[in-house]
């Protein structure tokens, strides 16, 4: 199979994806406009950051796996390679240190001015008490939007530099919180209660701009807002608005509508003195390059061994089965057509199916779940085959 990986990853991912007999084509600076032009006899293709678009799932004609090395999949077009039967897996958990490290660093940066005290000292001025003004972040509230594995990692550092935790999340219950963390019940309430807010949810139209004019509104003045986490989760417009007129102090790692490379069209932040940013580097360390390469061969190794990739994010979550035929049979050739063949004629739909075989290689058992249930008729010629064993059907 040969594998494309389409965006800046470990050398070692490429060395070992190697190392399974793969051909691997590295081309980190594909855009992703190149990238339907790339998947010519590609069978599975490796991201990053780069958009995989519905054009360049139809123009894989080999394409059967598509892997997102990160968490998110808001750059792929997941309705498309579902339609298409395309599998995306993520690896998820494995930027979590570093991610939850820069969102740390950003929170400390907005709270002491860093930057803008590091951009003094360059221009040769020494401003001690402009930059003295700083509150601390002992004692102060930290809410935070999204408690999955960045988001407690977040928390967890938090509450070691002595800062209390107000935490939200679809996923967190009142009735068994985290050890040292207050749950709340609404978006609104961490924004009305927390002197900083840092964001980690996954992005959908649930959380597009869930900071929008109204959660600013509420935020406290002077209140500082971090985002390692999407950039659509934020509406630039108000936040803008909301830095001028409450003096917010904010650290930036991902904006909406982000730059493929190079130059970046920025301008309105030039005005806004208590901004710190970062070019979308969260993730960007060492430690969660190589955990990410490792993942990304794990993925492939289970996917050339089984067929099914661990972590796929577009399988159907319910099925349309409606009973469970289960059957023991020889493991002979053309066992399985004949009964697939039968179900064919009674037309009904195989929704899932596995078969496993037996320690010897004699027999097999097959279990499929079916979009109705077989007659009678051909229950009875399946248990007249010699070569089926025992059937069954169960309700789902």
């Amino acid at each position: 199979m040969r594998i494309l990986i389409a965006d800046k990853l470990s050398a070692n991912c490429a060395s070992a994806l190697a190392d399974l007999g793969l051909d691997v084509l590295s081309q980190p600076d594909l855009t992703a406009e190149q990238i339907p032009e790339a998947l010519d006899g590609v069978g599975a293709l490796v991201v990053r950051s780069t958009r995989v678009t519905a054009e360049a799932l139809e123009r894989g004609r080999d394409l059967s796996l598509v892997i997102r090395a990160g968490a998110g999949v808001n750059t792929i077009d997941l309705p498309m390679a579902s339609k298409r039967g395309i599998y995306v897996a993520t690896c998820p958990g494995k930027n979590t240190a570093a991610v939850a490290e820069l969102t740390m660093g950003l929170l400390i940066a907005a709270d002491r001015q860093i930057v803008n005290a590091t951009c003094a000292l360059r221009d040769g001025q020494w401003e001690k008490k402009r930059f003295s003004s700083a509150q601390g972040l002992r004692g102060r509230t930290l809410g935070i939007l999204g408690f999955g594995s960045i988001g407690s990692a977040v928390a967890e550092r938090a509450t070691a530099m002595g800062m209390q935790v107000l935490a939200w999340s679809r996923s967190l219950s009142k009735d068994a919180p985290p050890p040292s963390v207050e749950v709340a019940e609404t978006p609104l309430e961490v924004a009305r209660k927390a002197d900083a807010i840092t964001l980690h949810l996954a992005l959908s139209e649930e959380t597009k701009h869930i900071v929008n004019h109204e959660f600013l509104a509420t935020v406290k003045p002077g209140a500082i807002l971090v985002n390692a986490g999407r950039g659509e989760l934020i509406d630039s417009k108000a936040l803008l608005d909301a830095i001028r007129e409450k003096e917010l102090r904010v650290g930036l790692d991902v904006f909406e509508n982000e730059p493929a490379g190079g130059k970046a069209d920025f301008a309105d932040l030039d005005l806004v003195a208590q901004l710190t940013a970062t070019p979308h580097i969260g993730a960007s360390t060492s430690e969660a390059s190589e955990a990410i390469a490792s993942e990304v061969v794990r993925i492939v190794t289970v996917f050339l061994k089984t067929g099914r990739p661990p972590a796929a994010v577009n399988l159907c979550a319910q099925g349309q089965a409606s009973c469970n035929l289960v059957v023991r049979h020889l493991n002979r050739v053309g066992v399985l057509a004949g009964l697939l063949d039968g179900l064919r004629k009674e037309k009904i739909n195989v929704e899932e199916m596995d078969n496993v075989i037996f320690a010897g290689g004699e027999a097999a058992c097959c279990t499929l779940l079916l979009s109705a249930e077989p007659s009678t008729r051909f229950l009875k010629a399946l248990d007249q085959e010699d070569a089926i064993l025992y059937s069954v059907v169960r309700n789902s």
